[in-house]
């Protein structure tokens, strides 16, 4: 291999830092990591060859500090800097110091990251290099009144846009000409914290719309392919969930032509490196310019196994001064993968950030899988990063296939400690519409709302992972009560649902169960400690994560959770039954649902509130946060400032009913 490099500094952390150490050591190259007080045990630290200590955990005293990188680089003898994505990845000022300090950026030029990553220049670049965009303003608009009438003469609905930065901050979709002012405001606001720079802009928002990205790549000669497409449209909050390459919607006409208008954007920038064009395309596969990420996308596994490549090997390649070794006829499909994000997320409450140390944390070792991952047992997920833990990206001859590998999975993931979505991710997978590939940007709302529930098991699924239950615990029971064995009947209970195991057996590695005078048999490990079972129940292969405490037992397989509850017939005639609870105990009170900042508040003691009326605003991980009141209320108290900062559960406001 002929790159020059022999040290390179990783200026990220988390899975992408892993991810481009891992790469540079398969290179030959050395890797120096760089670390926040909060990231002193993290897996990439440990992973490369030598670490620097960058500062306090917040990133804008650490990561985010330009001096800092440049002075570790030095500092290490690092001749080049991979940003990964994120913090300072298109942040041209950064990749100046970079080349002013003597160092190689590996990424595109300063030139083409100013131009690209401003939303309002590279729309107006992209309209000059004959691709299509959507229609919008001509500018930033910050005056309400100029905003109104540019969404007259664009037509609701609208989307309200930073001018600068992705990840779908500083974004709103309004709906109606009564909800702009406030819509503009939050996205400006949001805007402004994440980025520093409150521009917004306006564009019409396209109806059923899905949202696929070309890849490309380009060398300092002038060469430049693109790596086919991948299907991003399953979102939250325009968050990316699940990707896949490549998307099921495309007729290979349409994705010639969305490559071919991605590469005249990239030459007309005189672009270099690794880099991503995001449309918008419609049902009738019309598609509109959305932005260019100048960057390695979070997404990229999908591209590098169908395609069989190495981005960040080739990102290297090209900043060492090489050619591009291939072709655009060299490029051809091979397969589906498909990839989700597994975040540490409390899916039952509104997806908040869920913080706390990975007590359990066991990677599905399967075939066909791969999982790109910052973190190992013991580590902690803080308030101060992205709370996504890994991505896990299955790969398959066809998409079902791909469907099937991802799913099978995600039942073989382990983690506890924090709460995860992973459930969410099983649902959005079994889902028929999912399935059939007919998805939007929409599916997640559509679907799901503001949170995710975990399913109930149909009739057939629920009385095996009954069997399964009692397989767990009637060994332990027995244990502890060896009189009551094979005497009488106990009863499992879910809820207030009952079920009645009359015979429970063990022979020659059966568990052979009977409930409800049906006949189970349960084969497969199966231990007091287990976390995870992999075997048959019925002769159908299961994966099921379980939770026990003594008598109580908590089955997860894919969306479907159960909480089975063993009684023994004697204790069962002598339960006593809990008094009604207060309907409106847990609304009387809102509570702080993560960490954060209180950066408004809306309500004042005494007001009389209305069931889901917005009383205040958290910004957590730069985003906003809206907080309502569950009934009609009266305010009793107001327990904390605007600027403060708030644990999980902190008290915000007391209420009285009305």
């Amino acid at each position: 291999m002929n790159v020059n490099f022999k040290k390179i500094l990783v200026a990220n952390r988390g899975e992408i830092a892993c991810r481009i150490i891992r790469t540079a050591h398969d290179m030959g190259i050395k890797a120096v990591a760089v670390y926040s007080d909060a990231d002193k045990f993290a897996k990439h630290v440990r992973m490369a060859d030598e670490a620097i200590h960058i500062g306090p955990s917040p990133s804008s005293q650490s990561y985010l500090i330009i001096e800092k990188i440049i002075d570790a680089a030095k500092l290490t003898s690092a001749e080049a800097i991979h940003p990964g994505y994120g913090f300072l990845s298109e942040n041209a000022e950064f990749v100046s110091a970079v080349e002013a300090a003597g160092l190689i950026f590996i990424g595109p030029t300063v030139n083409a990251i100013e131009m690209m990553g401003d939303k309002i220049t590279s729309k107006k670049i992209a309209q000059e290099a004959g691709v299509s965009v959507v229609p919008g303003s001509k500018g930033a608009i910050s005056d309400i009144q100029k905003a109104k009438a540019e969404c007259m003469k664009i037509g609701y609905p609208v989307m309200v846009k930073a001018s600068s930065g992705g990840g779908g901050k500083g974004m709103r979709v309004v709906e109606r000409e009564e909800d702009l002012e406030l819509s503009m405001q939050a996205a400006m606001n949001e805007a402004r914290s994440s980025f520093g720079d409150d521009r917004v802009f306006i564009e019409k928002f396209v109806q059923q719309p899905r949202h696929i990205e070309i890849q490309i790549i380009a060398d300092a000669y002038g060469n430049v392919i693109f790596l086919g497409e991948r299907e991003c449209s399953i979102q939250r909050r325009h968050q990316k969930v699940i990707e896949e390459a490549p998307s099921c919607l495309l007729s290979q006409e349409t994705r010639m032509a969305m490559g071919q208008q991605a590469i005249s954007l990239a030459k007309a920038v005189n672009y270099r490196s690794a880099g991503t064009v995001e449309f918008i395309v419609g049902a009738d596969e019309d598609f509109y310019f959305l932005e260019m990420n100048t960057r390695l996308q979070v997404e990229h596994p999908v591209t590098e196994l169908v395609y069989d490549v190495d981005l960040v090997s080739l990102m290297i390649k090209i900043a060492a001064g090489e050619k591009l070794g291939i072709k655009q006829s060299d490029i051809k499909a091979d397969g589906w993968a498909i990839e989700a994000r597994v975040y540490a997320e409390d899916s039952e409450r509104g997806f908040l950030p869920s913080i706390g140390q990975l007590v359990e944390y066991k990677e599905p070792g399967l075939e066909k899988i791969r999982i790109d991952s910052g973190v190992q047992e013991g580590n902690h997920i803080t308030m101060f990063y992205d709370p996504m833990v890994a991505k896990i990206i299955s790969y398959g001859p066809n998409r079902i296939e791909g469907i099937a590998n991802l799913s099978k999975a995600l039942n073989h993931y382990k983690i506890s400690g924090v709460e995860t979505n992973i459930q969410f991710l099983s649902a959005i997978l079994l889902d028929e519409d999912f399935q059939s590939g007919n998805i939007t940007t929409n599916f997640i709302e559509e679907k799901f709302g503001g949170k995710f529930v975990p399913l109930t098991p149909h009739l057939e699924l629920k009385k095996k992972l009954l069997a399964l239950s009692a397989a767990i615990l009637m060994p332990v029971f027995y244990q502890s009560y060896p009189e009551k064995q094979n005497k009488g009947q106990n009863i499992l209970q879910i809820s207030h649902e009952e079920y009645f195991l009359a015979d429970w057996n063990y022979f020659e590695g059966t568990h052979i169960i009977t409930i409800d005078n049906v006949q189970y048999e349960v084969t497969g490990q199966v231990t007091k400690s287990m976390s995870l079972f992999t075997g048959q129940v019925d002769g159908e292969d299961l994966s099921v994560k379980v939770s026990r405490v003594f008598n109580k037992i908590k089955l997860v397989h894919g969306p479907y959770a159960i909480e089975v509850n063993i009684l023994p017939s004697k204790a069962y005639d002598v339960i006593a039954f809990m008094p009604a609870p207060n309907l409106f105990a847990g609304a009387l009170k809102v509570l702080a649902p993560m960490p954060g900042m209180l950066t408004k508040l809306l309500v004042s003691e005494g007001d009389i509130l209305f069931s889901g009326q917005q009383v205040a605003i958290i910004e957590a991980m730069k985003m906003e946060n809206s907080l309502r009141c569950e009934i009609d209320c009266i305010v009793d108290r107001i327990h904390v400032t605007e600027g403060d900062l708030l644990n999980v559960d902190d008290l915000i406001l007391s209420l009285s009913e009305k």
